[in-house]
């Protein structure tokens, strides 16, 4: 297949590849090892390099490399498995290319062209394969070809999919297309044989999205950006088209906006490639992830109906089996009525079974326990074995060569999870009474092992304890222990009455299977503690602040060893997510972890399911934002900030068990069961007491909660009594969430999830401009409208070239800017930065003077990037670039001359610089030397006069400098003015005073080099000498001191912005 040229150095190359066929600009290579006779040990060792590479990295036998006579880079532009696709691809290229190349005589220009060439091929058959993944690739590729014809956007926008439908304007209804394509959401309306409504809306302008039905728009989407509304009705399906529509949103924004801090997936990255079936099986993806709490990293491999043996129900029990890269789960059609979790790690054998009519297609799953798990009905069987089989091979041969032998071994002193024990076999009876104390002891690292909290009513507290633990150990021999026990409504029955403390530990690494990644990723913890110690950044500045109020009634966060641990913790995250850091409630939440072991959009969440669960309440409190407020420490610290501790880890079982989920189902029956006094409450004040009451009054049955003051009230009136809150069990209320907001599903929230994470992420943005606005305001005199205008235009120049342009370098240098740790810019002052190019288009925009040359605007563009890019990134900043425009617009005369002035020396004038004006002055030629004659004056007392005066205004400028905190500028050289003056007549150009200018600048330059200083033949003058010159001619200083309009400015480079950009894009594409 085609590649995108990526570039390689042939001279390592050929250690590892072999020249099949080459001729002067192409050479086809195969890998070494591939193809040979066995026994060559250079075969063998890249043979096992690319064995143990995984899918993702390893490398197809046989590509083709474009090579430039005389130069060691070459670039790979297609590969194949098969040698046959390879010389398919190859006889094109002779066939097309090569003798076209013999007309170059510019190496860089072959380069460029068949880089061109080879793209476009790329483009080709994206577009075609896209087609023949539709349902109805005609279908398609017309919606395609309009897309493209309606909208001229460059060829990298890819189309998605499409929908039929109605947009309205006012009170009447478009009828037209919607398309969405990768960046962009579109309509096109043709109406009575006219043109009918049109626009292009950038996804990151997108803020909200709704399903709206009221008046004559039924079942219709709304699409809200910042500036205009957007109503669309009369879909087919309109739960699909919303859905669609929230991803597409959802991926884009994640994407350009925030793709550190929400992760997608590696193909999500590449834009081109998105297509409506990748959206499906996203979505689906995501779901599962939810579903069985799976890490981030897993990808969906195979999904199939089936049927599993379980021996609780003694029945087969249907559902859907999904595998993964590391696990096979089991859901039953019911959504948390069974559950099942095996961990490949934890697999022996996949084997197929005789089917009969009884046991129809059976697969039998064998783990380390001498268990096994029997699925049944399952359809390709045998492609599903095979493809399980070889991923398991895989990771067991991948495990047997990584790890080390000494870990692999079995011991009672290991330090590997509790359930490997339960499932080791062969196990020695003295060795199984050491197993057992080790079950029960749980990890011998975690703190409540040596700092038990004491809690009043002992001995009730011991014997509710062992009920428990007995409740449990019936549990497990009926439903299994470990990470693949069944999970049924009996499990979430026992977690509602508290996990015992004997199990806290164990359970909580089982239900999250913590205990697989410690497994897989041993070390790394340790690791990380070491990088992260001795560091002393504004985290663990905050980190060390927080230690000691972390849970600090419970004694292990009294003792030097527990506030040792919990520093460990949240230094080590710190290190491994430098753009979080450390944030509110992390030691809270990490303190609980230690003792046994995202909220923004969760509580967006919440508050829409408030509205749909408990409208009354909803209605006497249509602004929900002080219920956030107050619910906000909920899910940052789930629930432990606010309830007794005895039953926050209560609820953190559930947590572990039901994940998110149980957050909102417990919030939900918490504000459920003070409806009636939040209604009658007069103030958000009032309300906060009633819930914090409430909460302080939740007990457990063997630590009941007996309030300290009296329970608030709900205002009561004069005379009457005071509504109080009654004690409340823990469990009860658990159970009570169950019930009544049971029928919350994963599905649901995930869905919602993706919704109103669009508003979270715009709504950071938002907080991103206002802080980013507050550092520059103090810096600049343009007005606060201006300066909101110009971050606007300098987000969306960044955003293009996203869109459009060569992403990668962009991120690249951004990747850079953010290792090197630049202790002196802020997160919001590195959030958004333009590389070369995109500065110099912008400067095109918004350079106030014209000029006669665009080469030397370019010229211009380059030298200013080059100035404010002072810290060498390769970047500027919008502080650097604010304060650009600034000076341009509202400086003094004096402080435009002195930008014009640095321009003109280094470094923003480097030496390979070529002359970039075509005007050519007489005065100012460059190939005779600089040496001008006093001009004769008439009257002496004039020319005595005016020397007189000259001085003064240097005298003047001299104590201005001294109060100037700026280091003194470099002299200029005769070069250097040569330029500074042909920059000057090029400004001057065009405008209506021009004669009246060149005349002054003419003046002003004789001036200057009678003033300038002349030693061993090397001309120099001052900065202070140049404006004192120019400001002996009214002409110019009008000409810098005239007024412009910033405010038209920005809304004219607004306006041209956007379509410019795209239509040279496009050009750019079909030139190569």
């Amino acid at each position: 297949m085609w590649l995108n040229p990526e570039e390689v150095l042939l001279k390592n190359a050929l250690k590892l590849w072999i020249t099949e066929r080459s001729n002067n600009y192409f050479l086809l290579q195969r890998r070494r090892g591939h193809g040979e006779p066995t026994g060559k040990i250079t075969g063998l060792l890249v043979g096992a390099l690319d064995t143990v590479l995984d899918s993702n990295a390893r490398v197809t036998p046989f590509r083709i490399l474009l090579q430039i006579p005389g130069s060691q880079i070459s670039w790979v532009i297609a590969s194949g498995a098969a040698i046959e696709e390879v010389n398919r691809h190859w006889d094109w290229l002779t066939r097309n290319l090569l003798h076209s190349l013999s007309v170059f005589e510019n190496k860089d220009d072959v380069a460029g062209f068949v880089k061109g060439k080879v793209k476009g091929l790329i483009a080709e058959e994206l577009r075609g394969r896209q087609a023949a993944l539709e349902d109805d690739p005609e279908r398609f590729r017309e919606a395609l070809l309009k897309f493209e014809r309606h909208f001229g956007l460059p060829s990298s926008e890819k189309l998605v999919t499409y929908f039929s439908c109605c947009c309205w304007k006012g009170r009447v209804p478009r009828q037209g297309f919607l398309y969405l394509s990768t960046n962009h959401i579109s309509f096109y309306s043709f109406l009575l044989g006219k043109e009918g409504l049109e626009f292009v809306i950038p996804w990151a302008e997108v803020v909200r999205l709704e399903r709206v039905s009221s008046g004559l728009m039924h079942d219709a989407v709304r699409l809200v950006t910042r500036q205009k509304i957007r109503e669309f009705s009369m879909f087919l399906n309109r739960d699909e088209a919303f859905g669609v529509i929230a991803q597409m949103c959802d991926i884009a924004l994640r994407r350009l906006l925030d793709s550190e801090g929400l992760e997608l997936d590696r193909q999500l990255l590449q834009p081109g490639h998105i297509n409506k079936r990748m959206l499906e099986e996203q979505a689906l993806r995501e779901y599962v992830l939810a579903l069985f709490r799976l890490p981030r990293s897993e990808h969906l491999q195979e999904v199939a109906s089936c049927s599993v043996w379980t021996p609780h129900a003694r029945t087969h029990t249907p559902g859907t089996l999904y595998s993964t890269d590391q696990y096979l789960c089991f859901s039953s059609r019911e959504e948390g009525h069974c559950t099942l979790i095996l961990p490949l790690q934890e697999v022996l054998s996949i084997e197929k079974a005789e089917s009969t009519s009884v046991l129809p297609n059976p697969v039998i799953v064998s783990v380390r326990s001498k268990k096994a798990f029997q699925f049944i009905e399952l359809q390709e069987r045998d492609e599903l074995v095979e493809t399980l089989s070889l991923r398991l091979r895989a990771l067991q041969w991948k495990v047997s060569m990584f790890r080390d032998k000494k870990h692999s071994r079995r011991s009672v002193s290991s330090p590997t999870p509790y359930y490997t024990f339960y499932y080791d076999t062969g196990l020695s009876d003295e060795e199984e009474i050491e197993e057992q104390v080790l079950r029960n002891t749980v990890n011998s690292e975690a703190l409540m092992t040596a700092f038990h909290q004491s809690q009043p009513g002992t001995n009730g507290n011991k014997s509710m304890e062992t009920v428990k633990e007995r409740l449990w150990e019936d549990h497990f021999s009926e439903f299994g222990r470990g990470v693949h026990m069944f999970k049924t409504e009996k499990i979430q029955r026992l977690v509602a009455m508290g996990i015992p403390e004997s199990l806290r530990g164990e359970l909580w690494m089982t239900l999250s299977d913590a205990c697989s990644e410690l497994e897989s990723h041993e070390g790394y913890y340790s690791s990380l503690v070491q990088k992260s110690m001795g560091q002393n950044t504004l985290a663990t500045d905050e980190i060390e602040r927080d230690l000691h109020r972390s849970l600090p009634d419970h004694p292990a966060f009294q003792n030097p060893t527990g506030i040792a641990a919990l520093r460990r913790v949240l230094t080590a995250y710190a290190h491994r997510n430098p753009k979080i850091g450390y944030c509110q409630s992390m030691n809270i939440l990490a303190s609980v972890l230690l003792l046994y072991a995202r909220a923004q959009v969760d509580q967006s969440v919440f508050e829409e399911l408030i509205r749909e669960r408990l409208p009354d309440l909803a209605d006497h409190f249509p602004d929900l934002s002080s219920l956030s407020s107050v619910s906000l420490s909920w899910f940052l610290t789930l629930f432990l900030s606010v309830l007794p501790f005895s039953c926050a880890v209560c609820v953190v079982d559930c947590f572990f068990y039901s994940g998110i989920k149980a957050i909102f189902q417990l919030g939900l029956a918490v504000l459920e069961a003070n409806t009636a006094l939040l209604c009658s409450s007069t103030d958000d004040g009032q309300a906060l007491m009633i819930l914090t009451g409430f909460l302080e009054q939740v007990g457990t049955e063997e630590s009941p909660c007996v309030p300290s003051s009296p329970p608030p009230s709900a205002g009561p009136e004069d005379g009457q009594e005071p509504l109080t809150v009654k004690y409340t069990n823990i469990t009860d209320l658990i159970n009570e969430a169950n019930e009544k907001f049971g029928d919350l599903s994963v599905r649901q929230i995930e869905r919602l999830r993706c919704r109103h994470r669009i508003q979270v992420l715009q709504a950071h943005e938002d907080t991103t401009k206002e802080n980013a606005l507050r550092i520059v305001s103090s810096e600049v005199s343009m007005s606060p409208e201006n300066l909101s205008d110009a971050y606007d235009l300098f987000k969306t120049e960044h955003l293009i070239s996203l869109y459009w342009g060569d992403s990668s370098s962009v991120a690249a240098a951004e990747a850079s800017s953010w290792r090197q740790t630049d202790a002196g810019r802020s997160f919001t002052e590195r959030q958004y930065r333009l590389d070369r190019a995109q500065f110099k288009s912008l400067y095109c925009l918004l350079a106030p003077w014209p000029v006669n040359s665009e080469q030397h605007t370019d010229t211009l563009g380059n030298r200013t990037f080059t100035l404010l890019s002072h810290d060498k990134d390769g970047l500027v900043s919008f502080k650097e670039f604010a304060s650009w425009l600034d000076t341009l617009y509202s400086g003094e005369l004096n402080e435009k001359v002195r930008l014009l002035y640095r321009l003109h020396i280094p470094p923003a004038l480097t030496e390979s610089e070529d002359d970039p004006s075509l005007l050519k002055s007489p005065l100012l030629s460059s190939n005779r030397p600089l040496y001008v004659t006093r001009t004769q004056e008439t009257e002496s007392g004039e020319e005595k006069s005016y020397q007189e005066q000259l001085k003064q205004m240097l005298k003047d400028l001299g104590k201005e400098k001294e109060k100037d905190v700026d280091k003194p500028l470099p002299l200029m050289n005769q070069h250097e003015f040569i330029q500074f003056c042909k920059t000057l007549y090029s400004l001057f150009h065009g405008d209506l005073e021009e004669n009246e200018l060149f005349q002054a600048i003419a003046t002003v330059t004789s001036l200057v080099l009678q003033i300038g200083r002349l030693e061993e033949s090397d001309w120099t003058v001052s900065f202070a000498q140049i404006l004192a010159s120019l400001l002996t001619e009214q002409a110019l200083v009008n000409f810098f001191e005239k007024p412009v309009d910033l405010a038209a400015k920005l809304a004219e480079a607004r306006g041209k912005q956007y379509h410019q950009r795209a239509m040279l894009l496009s050009l750019q594409h079909k030139v190569r």
